[in-house]
């Protein structure tokens, strides 16, 4: 393993689960969700955990972000921010 590489991976999955959670946007936090389990993957993959990386894309950044973006789509503003 490349310790350089597990810790910008690292960094780069703390920016994006810190951004997924205070950006206002629904649809910014699902697509950084997104980003997040992406990531998540690459880290995965670089331990050598290749079935769980696997796993992670396949649902983590696959169906569950379709399926946040989808339930974005179908919810209304209450107010005009």
């Amino acid at each position: 393993m490349i310790w350089q590489l597990d810790l910008i991976l690292l960094v780069f999955v703390i920016v994006c689960a810190v951004a997924s959670i205070t950006v206002k946007d629904l649809l910014s936090s699902a697509i950084i969700f997104g980003a997040y389990s992406f990531f998540m993957c690459l880290l995965w993959a670089e331990m050598g955990s290749v079935d769980v990386a696997f796993t992670e894309a396949s649902v983590g950044a696959g169906i569950s972000t379709v399926f946040f973006i989808a339930a974005v789509f179908q919810t209304t503003r209450r107010t005009k921010d």
